[in-house]
Order: C-alpha cells, then sequence, then structure tokens
C-alpha cells in the first residue's frame, strides 16, 4: 500500500481596487467563522475557469463587480490536509451593490494597499497585496484569443479564409465567451477568416456587440511576410489599448506570437494554442502584463 498525496483544492480570489483620495483602495473581507481579514476567494466548481472563480467569488462575497487586469502571485498552503493553490488577479471595480453581512463575510473594509497589508491576518495575502502595489497602472484591457479548431487546412476545399469551426471549434468559441464578458469589452474585433469571426460568434450574442473584422489581425498573404504581419498587429494592439477601453480581439496563429513579441518587447514562448489565448494589461500603450489563459 502506498501513499498518495490528496487531490489539491483549487481557489481563486482578487485584489480589486477602486480610486480612493491616496491613490487607490484595495477591498478585504472580514470572516467571523476564522475571524480573520483576508482578500476574496472560494474554491473553483466543477469545470471551472479560475479567472471566472475569481471574479465570480469577488460578486458573491464582496457585493463588488470587477474586471480582471493582472494575474498576481499565486498562493500555496494545506487546508484541511490537504495542498491548496489560490490563484489571484488584480482587478478594477466597476460596480457595487449593497453589500449585506452574512455568515460567510460579515464586513467589507476598503483601505490603502500599505493599510490593507497590516491589516490582513496571514502573510501570504501580504505578499499578494505587494505584488500589487508594485503594478504600474492599468489603463486597458485586451482579451487576445486565437480562433478555435477548424479541421485540417487540407481537407477543406474551399477558400482557406472560409474554413469554418468544426464542433470541437464550436465548443471552444462557446467556453471562450464566458471569459471575454469578464473583461466587459466594448468592443470586439476579428481576423477577417471565417473561423476567427465564427470564434467570437458567441461572446456577440452574449453580449449583444457587433464584430468589426479588421485585415491587421490577419494571417500573411501571398507576398506578405510573417513579420510585417505580426507588426501590423502589435500596433493595432497598441493603439487599442491607447484609446483605454477594454477590447476581445481573435487573430491567427502565425500572427499572435510575433505581435505577442513585439508588444512585450522580448523573445518568449508566445506560441497559443486553438481556442486559447492571453488577457494582456496596458499602461497606455505599453504592455505590462500578458496572462495566458
Amino acid at each position: 500500500m502506498t501513499d498518495e498525496e490528496p487531490a489539491s483544492i483549487r481557489a481563486a480570489g482578487g485584489v480589486a481596487w477602486r480610486p480612493g483620495a491616496a491613490g487607490v483602495d484595495v477591498c478585504l473581507v472580514h470572516r467571523p467563522r476564522y475571524g480573520d481579514w483576508s482578500l476574496p476567494k472560494g474554491k473553483l466548481e466543477p469545470g471551472e475557469h479560475p479567472l471566472r472563480a475569481a471574479v465570480r467569488e469577488m460578486a458573491e462575497e464582496t457585493d463588488v463587480r470587477a474586471v480582471p487586469q493582472v494575474r498576481l502571485p499565486a498562493v500555496h498552503y494545506r487546508s484541511e490536509g490537504r495542498p491548496k493553490r489560490v490563484d489571484y488577479w488584480s482587478m478594477r471595480a466597476v460596480a457595487e451593490g449593497g453589500f449585506q453581512p452574512d455568515t460567510e463575510v460579515d464586513e467589507v473594509r476598503w483601505l490603502p494597499a500599505d493599510e490593507a497589508v497590516r491589516l490582513v491576518s496571514y502573510p501570504h495575502d501580504a505578499e499578494v497585496l505587494g505584488a500589487f502595489a508594485a503594478l504600474p497602472p492599468v489603463t486597458a484591457t485586451v482579451l487576445l484569443v486565437r480562433h478555435g479548431h477548424a479541421g485540417k487546412r487540407g481537407t477543406w476545399s474551399g477558400p482557406d479564409t472560409g474554413r469554418p469551426l468544426d464542433a470541437t471549434g464550436w465548443a471552444q468559441a462557446q467556453a471562450l465567451a464566458e471569459l471575454v464578458a469578464l473583461v466587459r469589452p466594448a468592443r470586439l474585433l476579428s481576423a477577417s477568416a471565417r473561423r476567427c469571426v465564427q470564434t467570437l460568434d458567441p461572446a456577440a450574442a452574449l453580449l449583444d456587440l457587433p464584430i468589426e473584422v479588421v485585415g491587421d489581425f490577419d494571417e500573411p498573404k501571398p507576398g506578405q511576410q510573417v513579420d510585417e504581419c505580426a507588426l501590423a498587429a502589435a500596433a493595432h494592439l497598441a493603439a487599442l489599448a491607447a484609446a483605454g477601453e477594454p477590447v476581445a480581439v481573435c487573430s491567427q496563429g502565425k500572427v499572435l506570437p510575433g505581435a505577442l513579441e513585439r508588444l512585450a518587447g522580448r523573445a518568449d514562448d508566445f506560441t497559443t494554442p486553438k481556442g486559447g489565448g492571453w488577457l494582456l494589461a496596458f499602461s497606455g500603450d505599453r504592455l505590462v502584463a500578458a496572462d495566458r489563459l
């Protein structure tokens, strides 16, 4: 008989912020069961994406609707004899309801980050708050995705731009719609390929937004170089970020790595699987964080 490590507990939460008298204030919760002050967080539901769980738990515990911006350090510890991982994101508070105390959370406080560090009951929460305080101001978020699965290029008899999503791709598009909605985009933009537009169709229906087709996010046409397309995509993404509105963009596999390298100013593994993507945070037109979804 062998001793096996019990399955880990997955949870997610966030540092919600709003403008304060001396910069920004962050949100803490008091839990009467433990008598502690901590960051809002909670366990993932079965099959739930951590980013969605983080936003949901923020709303459930504090009645704050928030837009995720930057992934913060994950926290690892043991709970109930099992390893536990909590993923955190910084979040901009965009709406607040009427918080009602209950048995889980009986008080919510908004404090400057340095005061919050002194109040929290656990060193790991203080570390997450420290990472948040070190961030530059985030002025825009972009959810950048690659189109969903669309079968094999060689089995499609028509022009490649007309190749549609297959059943797997449509399932990926439905899953992506929930993540797209989290950033509350003002616009949805897509490369001109049919599979790219279709990848944003469920999000467009969910958010009641049109899909704008933009050639700057297309893969190279005959006579074009990949670098040329990546440069155009990066420039367009930077311009969208500089405008300050949250947006969601669907592009293609040959374009995304080069565009992200140019925005990040470094070589890295920005390979993006079909149906995958990135949460990008900008300060002005400068990329400050790229969180792989």
